[in-house]
């Protein structure tokens, strides 16, 4: 062999050895999940996708369960790193002194639908009617009475039923235990199905709520600023992938919440929904959303009145993201 050529090649060998271990090198996080649902599809994909690799994130993706407390907790013990949950429950552990902020969104506006039996035509209609919710304090209980409140009414309006699940609503609008149920996905498509009928969708209309945000702590994001960055550059592209790719999406989803085939189809509209009317390609934390958290919690907590929304964002990570041309570029495939 020619020495020149044998030297190139030894050197060539020996930079690849060399750069190996910095290709292969990833950093570690935990992310926590509030429930198994199509909700958290872009997380899924992500990980599955290799998408947090490729940004040098080892990601474990756990899920928390509880509504979301648990992974709070879980967080500011940071046991895990990241949480997807319910804004409001970031909101309260930051007003309870917590050291929690939102980083991104998920869902920046109520995922539910308020559905009744056939005759109730309008809210007019609900007076007095039992209104099925999963338990008193719930996103689900949150909601009526943001809908009520723009219908000018109150809870003293209608009977209020804590009733459990969403599928345990199901049943009990089908045996008559409630005349209105507030549903979320899959459920409010299997109501739809059974001619139940949609009294108001939260999609259609321009209250924002904060249904489900990706937070962390400050404390974290000083130390860990980088990883944060390639972890929420990972999400992104995750969310990118759900809406440009559908049918792959599904797959992978329909893999993690392990349904039958009699599931797939809501599963389906539920993906389907969340690309085209719920995750955005930049997902800021709504500051709007945060108004409406606080409006919601200060007559039990006298400190988020006045609290200023900004106080609980840091949406510099995604500026940055968002400014460095990564997010453009996704969508310019």
């Amino acid at each position: 062999m020619n020495p020149r050529i044998h030297l190139a090649w030894v050197m060539g060998l020996l930079g690849v050895i060399i750069a190996a271990p910095r290709a292969i090198a990833q950093d570690k996080m935990s992310i926590g999940l509030s429930s198994v649902s199509a909700l958290h599809s872009a997380m899924w994909v992500a990980e599955q996708k290799g998408f947090y690799r490729k940004h040098g994130i080892e990601a474990e993706v756990i899920v928390t369960g509880q509504g979301g407390v648990a992974g709070i907790s879980a967080l500011l013990a940071n046991d895990i790193q990241i949480v997807s949950s319910a804004g409001d429950l970031l909101v309260a552990a930051a007003l309870r002194g917590g050291d929690t902020v939102m980083a991104a969104g998920v869902v920046n506006k109520g995922l539910q639908r308020i559905l009744t039996k056939p005759e109730i035509k309008s809210p007019a209609d609900l007076k007095g009617k039992r209104v099925g919710v999963t338990r008193i304090g719930a996103v689900s209980h949150v909601v009526l009475q943001m809908m009520l409140q723009r219908w000018k009414m109150s809870l003293n309006d209608v009977q209020v039923m804590q009733v459990g699940s969403s599928p345990n609503m199901l049943v009990s609008l089908d045996k008559n235990g409630i005349d209105a149920a507030v549903l979320t996905i899959p459920s409010m498509f299997v109501a739809e199905d059974r001619g139940y009928r949609v009294l108001i969708d939260m999609a259609d209309t321009d209250i924002y709520y904060l249904h489900t945000m990706i937070g962390t702590t400050r404390n974290y994001i000083k130390g860990n600023r980088d990883k944060v960055v390639r972890f929420l550059k990972g999400f992104l592209e995750g969310l990118a992938y759900v809406k440009q790719n559908k049918k792959e999406s599904l797959d992978i989803v329909k893999k993690k919440l392990r349904i039958g085939p009699e599931q797939e189809h809501n599963l389906e509209r539920s993906v389907e929904l969340l690309s085209m009317k719920y995750y955005e390609q930049v997902p800021y934390p709504s500051l709007r959303g945060v108004e409406t958290v606080l409006g919601f919690v200060e007559k039990d907590n006298p400190k988020a009145k006045g609290a200023d929304p900004k106080s609980f964002v840091d949406d510099s990570l995604l500026r940055e993201i968002e400014a460095s041309g990564f997010v453009k570029a996704l969508y310019a495939k």
